[in-house]
């Protein structure tokens, strides 16, 4: 369903209004409108009242846009994604196109939650008197979704070096988490790290932003730049954290085949010793008593000697 929303001197004076009496609202003195379009019909009566322009209409109704920002002669467009973690570490983006002009903010989006940018307006300290207002309620709120998103990754990573350090874990299981923070860490850093170019782009045009505005989209630049470093320092961690794991299985490893080896040589002695005895030749004490017991006592003692030895150089 559309969303429409007006604001006259800066406050909230009328919503759901009909999308056919856009022009008529923003005709009046001291107006602003927000517009969120629920489908490809809307978009266009919208784009026909605000004059957009057509490659960018286009661009919104077709999905898997790049993050960035098109100047226009008489708007800008940007692409943007919001980003939310689950609880299995599965990160979901959702597609935000955004139309900016000098009376109205107009957004299309595939489900992302709307409410929670109406209620950022609607707590501001600053006046929606203006686009840019608007413009930097809606940023922050996506921006502030980047980096709940790149904290819950960090506490899952954190929970993986524990994991990874225990003395028996879940290999399986490990390697399915590492698997899956690694591919959300990707997918966040990929909508993260364009935002840094927009943020620096935005603030250029000083009819959107003004003297005024422009410190609080420094602080949303500040918070790209915080996301985009955890980011990258998180993905590092977890190619860090991917290393370990395989050092650690392949020390343990080579542990487990050093004892192998080392009961091996020990188990090859009375092999050995038996396998002499059972020549079919003279030996010294065939057919005596005293024969089995000197081959009992060196089984015995060679195999004990040389478990001392391992064992003194830590093989067992």
């Amino acid at each position: 369903m559309t969303t429409t929303r007006l604001y006259r001197a800066g406050r909230l004076s009328e919503e759901d209004f009909p999308l056919s009496e856009l022009g008529e609202r923003l005709s009046e003195p001291d107006t602003v409108a927000w517009v969120d379009i629920a489908d490809d019909s809307d978009l266009a009566m919208v784009g026909a009242e605000l004059g957009l322009h057509e490659l960018a209409l286009e661009d919104a109704r077709q999905r898997g846009q790049r993050p960035k920002i098109d100047h226009y002669r008489s708007h800008q467009f940007l692409s943007i994604y919001g980003a939310s973690l689950s609880e299995d570490g599965s990160l979901s983006v959702r597609e935000l196109s955004v139309f900016v002009t000098a009376r109205a903010l107009v957004t299309v989006h595939d489900g992302y939650d709307m409410t929670q940018v109406a209620r950022r307006w609607d707590e501001s300290v600053l006046e929606c008197d203006r686009v840019g207002v608007l413009l930097h309620g809606l940023i922050d709120v996506v921006v502030d979704g980047h980096l709940q998103a790149a904290s819950a990754l960090d506490e899952l990573t954190e929970d993986l070096e524990g994991v990874v350090f225990e003395d028996r874990p879940n290999v399986r299981e490990l390697q399915q988490n590492t698997v899956r923070v690694r591919r959300s860490l990707s997918s966040l850093r990929r909508v993260v790290l364009p935002m840094r170019d927009i943020m620096t782009e935005l603030p250029r045009d000083t009819h959107l932003i003004d003297a005024r505005l422009q410190p609080y989209f420094a602080d949303i630049r500040d918070h790209v730049t915080h996301a985009a470093e955890w980011t990258e320092s998180l993905r590092d961690h977890v190619t860090a954290l991917r290393e370990t794991q395989l050092n650690i299985q392949s020390n343990r490893l080579n542990l487990i085949m050093k004892k192998v080896t080392g009961w091996a040589a020990i188990i090859a002695i009375p092999t050995a010793i038996t396998g002499f005895y059972g020549q079919n030749v003279p030996y010294p004490g065939t057919g005596e008593p005293w024969g089995f017991w000197v081959s009992t006592a060196v089984m015995v003692v060679a195999s004990c000697a040389l478990y001392l030895m391992f064992k003194r150089k830590d093989w067992l």
